[in-house]
């Protein structure tokens, strides 16, 4: 009797492990309380595609993270969130795992104005980056992109909130708001502002990289992530991805480059 009662609670706990492997681990993957774009949506049929490449068996649990980039972050590296994404910096990339695959390629680095439609005929003849110091940016106190401007000695004011940026520059406060040619033609329809135009005549330009970042006690979906992109990358579907997202933006526009000491690729 001892031996078949060993026995059945052998295999009840065989089956109990087995049933715990197969189940999805759950992974908590923050997500901005603000309106969805397509470079959003983008990301989040990426992940899905490349954890299935990977054959690593996930449920995504979105969590509302804080406006403040920095402090997302944070909250990755404290185990409150499981994965982001974000343009990468030395700071993030000690924070947490950065996968390295460039998930916009290079066009996250380019960067278009959004002006005023007053502002648009003083601004239009830049082509210099010494032309351009007259004039002064808002970014977000703590993106990349802001020390990457002041770097560049281009006055930048640092502003906290997302929406306030679209206000100065409407409201004449700022002059110009650099934004992402994958972010910039969304985000003025969604601002529905007639007086909000982009700069077509010239755009800027510095080497940077979005990538995924996990969480540091997450190695197993790292390396999941980081398999599965490949394999999404050699099939050629990652490209194919872009091309339906419409990020695959090309540019005709003059280029005023900017340095950025504050990116290493690889």
């Amino acid at each position: 009797m001892k031996l078949k009662l060993s026995v059945i609670i052998s295999a009840l706990v065989f089956q109990s492990a087995c049933i715990a492997a197969q189940s999805p681990e759950l992974i908590y993957v923050a997500k901005e309380a603000r309106t969805l774009y397509d470079r959003d949506l983008y990301l989040y049929e990426l992940l899905e595609k490349a954890l299935a490449a990977a054959k690593y068996s996930a449920q995504i649990e979105h969590i509302k993270i804080h406006p403040h980039q920095q402090r997302t972050l944070m909250a990755l590296s404290r185990g409150k969130v499981d994965l982001h994404w974000s343009m990468t910096s030395p700071a993030r990339e000690q924070i947490a795992i950065p996968i390295k695959v460039p998930l916009y390629d290079g066009l996250i680095g380019k960067r278009v104005l959004i002006v005023h439609k007053d502002i648009y005929p003083a601004i239009k003849a830049v082509r210099s980056l010494n032309e351009l110091k007259r004039f002064t940016a808002v970014q977000g106190h703590d993106w990349p992109d802001t020390k990457i401007l002041s770097y560049n000695g281009l006055k930048v004011r640092p502003i906290s909130d997302y929406q306030t940026m679209f206000n100065l520059i409407a409201d004449k406060k700022a002059d110009y708001f650099p934004r992402s040619v994958i972010e910039a033609n969304s985000e003025l329809i969604a601002q529905n502002n007639e007086n909000l135009m982009i700069v077509p005549d010239f755009h800027l330009s510095y080497s940077t990289a979005f990538y995924f970042f996990v969480n540091k006690d997450k190695q197993a979906l790292a390396k999941a992530l980081e398999e599965g992109l490949a394999k999404l990358q050699a099939s050629g579907e990652l490209q194919t991805l872009k091309q339906k997202y419409g990020l695959d933006k090309q540019f005709t526009s003059a280029t005023i480059n900017l340095v950025n000491p504050y990116f290493t690729e690889g």
